[in-house]
């Protein structure tokens, strides 16, 4: 069966369905047109992969089981642990803003130092206030955009002005190509960098949350 039947019928999109391939979690078989062919067996892996990945299992994690360097209970028992720390975690949080909340103060008479402090020796203690694994793509992208921009500025208004200078001294044409050809290099290479960039984070596992 093509893609979009699997992606119906499993409920995982085609693009993460691509990506379980890159990353070698399913190898369908492919016709002699060269077209993915997905058999029940692929739709089966793919099951399970959904199944693990709602659980918050990690890609290295589901390969390892695949591979059988690691069992899925042993798996299992790991994750709770993980869970239980997790749990933990949002207990803490969740008593800090009850403490926030009847301590009845506003924005601007709220003093932050106590609350800092305990978090600081929560945080000692192994516990973790923020979760830096979700991160908003757009926030990548565009990160990834100023850092290009802040690169090919200066050397923009550098070229402008070299050429200004070019035709106001009469600079020999051979200087005048020198003098154009790296900056437009550079430019470029930084454009490639941020092209390959935007696809790296493009390509990158969909929250699929919604689709479940």
């Amino acid at each position: 069966m093509k893609i979009n039947e699997v992606e119906q019928k499993v409920g995982i999109t085609k693009k993460n369905i691509r990506f379980y391939e890159d990353q070698g979690l399913l190898l369908p078989a492919r016709n002699t047109n060269g077209y993915r062919e997905y058999s029940e067996d692929d739709l089966k892996l793919l099951y399970k992969i959904k199944l693990l990945r709602r659980l918050a299992i990690p890609i290295d994690e589901i390969r390892r089981i695949q591979e059988g360097r690691l069992t899925l209970s042993d798996c299992m028992e790991r994750h709770q642990i993980i869970l239980k720390h997790e749990e933990n975690n949002l207990a803490i949080m969740q008593e800090m803003c009850r403490r926030l909340s009847d301590d009845n103060v506003d924005f601007s008479g709220l003093q932050p130092e106590e609350y800092l402090e305990q978090i600081a020796s929560y945080e000692k203690e192994g516990n973790r206030f923020m979760n830096v694994e979700k991160t908003d793509i757009r926030k990548k992208k565009r990160g990834a955009a100023i850092a290009a921009a802040v690169i090919i500025a200066p050397i923009a208004m550098w070229f402008m002005g070299f050429l200004l200078m070019s035709i106001a001294d009469d600079v020999p044409l051979l200087v005048l190509l020198l003098g154009s050809i790296v900056p437009v290099v550079i430019v470029a290479g930084v454009v490639l960098a941020l092209r390959e960039r935007i696809k790296e984070i493009n390509g990158g596992e969909e929250d699929e949350a919604s689709y479940y």
